[in-house]
């Protein structure tokens, strides 16, 4: 079995690979190929690649190379990791939305739109790399925005499946709290990327014992700690919503706290720039443990089972992934795409049912969901007017003067990366 990884040379690969290492029963890699056009970065995380291997007694061959049609060539899965325009980019994403009192924030708003607008085209042209080398490969995607890049992927015709770390977390999270094996532990995951509440926490599967109003009840507290929100919001609410839920129900309190600090991406790069040096002790063979802070817990993990369960080994049956909605959720089109519990084979993904939804919840998905279709159309199309439209309808702008002054910011700060500008 043959794996490529485009954008091997991001310091989360470590992580990815250790899961590999640990995880190679339920998915034996032969050949594993990190692509990155940044050699520096791809011998150093390659070096340590090959270590962590080493010492687990992987038998599987690491590569590394800068070339895309070689890297994925004969790949049965290719994993998509990119960043366009690197922490640099991310940085702007995170400040200039500020400037118009809006959230600066890489996945959301209008970075999160920045993002999709530079990384799309990208991740369409790999895609079709693929494809021309290996049209049966499947597609995971772990870049963000998720959500739109899976939709971007499955509306082009390719085999692929969208990935976030955010269930795996709360499966981790409420197993501790309950004192069980995270296996044990089901979702009732309902939502978009990013845009997602846990209805529901269930025992032993699908149909078991919600034990949700109990985790709530006696762990409250450490809930609302790990959400950055208060205990009564999520007492009121009775279900877990995801941490990004916070740029929408405290936005105005989020925008001042961002103003006083540097931003993520700051504080994400001096981080990477240690993990580099890390990766270039020869000495070090494991996982750096400053990789728990970079973000992506537990990504391995369900990159390692998803990809098992579409190439046909031992994965879980049941998985949280971004795919088409199908009619899951009656209020969207069937070819939105949605993050929700859904049944893994070799033929890819089936939603799962879940309960009818709250307005509360429905409400916002809509509303999120038309500006994804809107963004997603600027991204293949381009042009200032579709940027404005995508901009006004998303809920945490809404507002013509803003999505004018935001429009303008966000093409100046990108016009490297958008052919059309």
């Amino acid at each position: 079995m043959k794996l490529a990884v485009v954008g091997g040379g991001s310091t989360y690969t470590p992580e990815l690979i250790d899961g590999f290492a640990r995880l190679r029963d339920t998915l034996p890699v032969e050949e594993l190929v990190l692509v990155d056009p940044d050699a520096h970065r791809l011998e150093l995380v390659g070096g340590l690649a090959r270590r962590i291997f080493a010492k687990q007694g992987h038998p599987g061959r690491i590569v590394t190379t800068s070339d895309i049609d070689a890297g994925v060539a004969d790949a049965d899965a290719v994993l998509l990791q990119l960043r366009v325009g690197g922490q640099a980019a991310r940085n702007q994403d995170e400040t200039w939305p500020l400037e118009c009192g809006c959230v600066g924030q890489e996945t959301t708003g209008a970075g999160g739109l920045a993002k999709a607008l530079r990384t799309v085209p990208v991740v369409l042209d790999i895609a079709e790399r693929v494809r021309r080398t290996n049209p049966n490969a499947w597609i995971i995607d772990f870049t963000n925005p998720v959500g739109i890049v899976t939709r971007a992927l499955l509306q082009a015709g390719h085999k692929a499946v969208g990935l976030c770390n955010v269930a795996i977390g709360f499966q981790r999270k409420f197993a501790a709290l309950l004192d069980v094996t995270p296996g044990e532990v089901h979702l009732d995951h309902v939502g978009l990327n990013h845009l997602s509440w846990e209805l529901g926490v269930r025992l032993g599967g699908p149909e078991g014992e919600n034990v949700l109003p109990r985790l709530i009840a006696e762990h409250g507290d450490a809930i609302a700690d790990d959400l950055h929100m208060p205990r009564a919001v999520v007492d009121r609410l009775g279900v877990v919503p995801s941490y990004y839920l916070r740029y929408f129900y405290a936005h105005d309190e989020v925008v001042r706290e961002l103003g006083t600090k540097p931003s993520r991406a700051a504080e994400v790069a001096a981080m990477e720039k240690e993990l580099l040096a890390m990766c270039g002790d020869p000495a070090l063979d494991e996982k750096p443990a400053l990789l728990a802070k970079r973000g992506g817990a537990f990504y391995s993990e369900a990159a390692v089972d998803l990809a098992a369960s579409l190439l046909g080994g031992g994965g879980s049956a049941v998985q949280v992934v971004n795919t088409y909605n199908k009619g899951t959720l009656p209020f969207l089109p069937d070819d939105a795409v949605i993050e929700v519990q859904a049944r893994v084979d070799g033929t890819g993904a089936t939603p799962l049912a879940v309960p009818e939804l709250d307005p509360l919840y429905s409400g916002l998905i809509a509303n999120v969901t038309a500006y994804e279709d809107l963004a997603l159309e600027a991204a293949l199309r381009g042009g200032r007017d579709r940027v404005f439209k995508a901009l006004l309808a998303h809920p945490l702008i809404g507002q013509f003067e803003y999505a004018e002054a935001l429009t303008d910011k966000l093409i100046a700060h990108n016009r490297e990366h958008l052919a059309w500008a």
